[in-house]
């Protein structure tokens, strides 16, 4: 009767472990990324890749269509 309880725990564990682990792993990446996007964006004139383009998407929460360059140029300056 309590097998199926102590999988759910085992596997509660395992979770935690790995949002633990990989969290700080993440937190890294999302900072290499900000800086290599804004490097892109100094680098290049708008309108950017999509790579970026969903990455300035994702930072100001507006669909891409909507962004403009001075959004783009109010970013970088912030950032």
């Amino acid at each position: 009767m309590g097998a199926r309880r102590i999988r759910r725990e085992q596997r509660a564990f395992d979770m935690k472990l790995s949002r633990r682990e990989n969290g700080t792993r993440k937190t890294k990446e999302r900072a290499r990324r900000q800086a290599r996007m804004v490097e892109i964006i100094k680098k290049t004139e708008f309108p950017y890749t999509p790579s970026v383009m969903s990455w300035v998407s994702a930072q100001l929460d507006k669909p891409t269509r909507q962004i403009k360059k001075e959004d783009v140029e109010r970013l970088v300056a912030k950032g």
